[in-house]
């Protein structure tokens, strides 16, 4: 039998073993207590975090998680459950006995935990596996893509090849054409100037005569040009040539010839004419010159040159005869003319009028000077203006020339020999 305790403050009776049983009883509760709640908020913090893990699955993941969580939720309400009828059953055990069965128990929900740990790692691996194979069969696929597209890069060449290859046979052709076209004119154009020049040679030696008549009249209009008729001798052409003072200072004749060959005879029969109409000096005009001249000169006394140099010559011998003239002319009356000349000379009227020829050549000379400079600057900048022509037309040339060859089409501005 127990022995009774009273309370000296209640007077209250009660067993010792049930104080102490009660004691042991609120303390293992307690602790118990304690760390059931330690326990739940771990468990409560992994399953944050697992559902926070959760989310970012897909949902196959998200079921077995839920159904990992129930049945962790399971085992904890059984472990829960086992625990107070543990310790219903064995309140006044061991406190050893429970703190193994606390640490079995935080074992055994570790070992769950890295299940589940290592689950979630096997599936983010799975997951990474297909990640990796998904950039995989990407870079198979742009390389696929790359190789169709060098194909239709390489077909598309070979075509425009094919069709610049066509193209260039259709120019080839075209001016094949143009050439055959042109070879063509060309002989037709030979044809006629053949027939041109097997026209009336009476008619060509006309039109020259008078437009050697003309040329002398236009650059000689104080002397005078008289015209040789038809079946008279004397040549084509007299020229009469005047000084200043209107007289007549000497005689020139003209013969015309407009033919393909020079002819021997030509030269004996004007220097026959010539002394007929007693003139000074005899000039051929032919379109052929002799097999030993290249140019106008003289041969056996008679004056030989071509229609082109027919002006300069005339102009030569025109003032050749005026200096004759005007010596045969001076040499008359010598002595008076020598006083006349001196009292001239010496006068002032010869005084004045030379310093008016000096101040009028001065002026003409500073006006040339003028006009010089300024044509000189005009003169640089048409030459800047040239060069810029030049440059801009070598860019195109080479531009053409690097797009259509260089035997394509011919843009020099210049000579071969100058464009250079």
């Amino acid at each position: 039998m127990s022995t009774l305790i009273t309370c000296p403050n209640c007077k209250t009776e009660f067993a010792p073993e049930d104080a102490i049983a009660k004691t042991i009883e609120k303390e293992y509760e307690v602790k118990y207590n304690t760390q059931r709640n330690e326990l739940l908020q771990q468990f409560a913090n992994q399953q944050k975090q697992l559902a926070n893990q959760q989310l970012e699955f897909e949902e196959k993941k998200k079921k077995e998680n839920e159904l990992f969580a129930d049945k962790l939720q399971k085992e904890k309400q059984k472990l829960e459950a086992e625990l107070q009828q543990q310790l219903r059953k064995s309140i006044g055990g061991d406190y050893e006995n429970q703190l193994k069965l606390l640490q079995q128990s935080n074992h055994e929900n570790e070992e769950k935990l890295r299940t589940a740990r290592r689950k979630e790692l096997e599936f983010l691996q799975k997951e990474q596996a297909l990640k990796n194979r998904e950039e995989e069969l990407e870079i198979l696929l742009q390389k696929k893509l790359q190789e169709e597209r060098i194909l239709v890069t390489e077909q598309i060449r070979k075509h425009e090849i094919e069709k610049n290859a066509l193209k260039e046979n259709e120019f080839q052709m075209r001016l094949k054409e143009l050439e055959k076209q042109l070879e063509d004119q060309k002989k037709l154009a030979e044809e006629m100037r053949r027939k041109a020049d097997q026209g009336s040679m009476q008619l060509q030696g006309e039109v020259q005569e008078l437009a050697l008549e003309d040329l002398l009249r236009s650059a000689f209009p104080f002397d005078v040009i008289t015209e040789v008729g038809k079946g008279v001798r004397g040549g084509d052409c007299i020229h009469i040539v005047r000084n200043n003072f209107g007289q007549e200072c000497g005689k020139l004749i003209y013969e015309s010839k407009r033919t393909g060959n020079f002819g021997v005879d030509w030269i004996e029969k004007l220097k026959r004419d010539m002394r007929s109409t007693g003139a000074d000096i005899a000039i051929l005009v032919t379109k052929t010159m002799p097999k030993d001249m290249d140019c106008f000169g003289l041969k056996d006394g008679v004056w030989i040159c071509s229609f082109s140099e027919v002006k300069a010559m005339a102009n030569v011998l025109r003032d050749g005869v005026i200096r004759v003239f005007a010596s045969a002319k001076s040499q008359e009356n010598k002595g008076d003319k020598m006083h006349l000349l001196y009292e001239y000379l010496t006068s002032n009227e010869f005084s004045e009028q030379w310093k008016a020829i000096r101040e009028g050549f001065l002026a003409m000379k500073i006006g040339i000077q003028k006009e010089r400079d300024a044509m000189e600057r005009l003169w640089k900048a048409r030459e800047k203006q040239l060069e810029k022509v030049l440059l801009n037309s070598a860019h195109v040339k080479g531009s053409i020339e690097g797009i259509a060859g260089q035997d394509s089409i011919d843009l020099n501005l210049l000579e071969d020999g100058e464009d250079d």
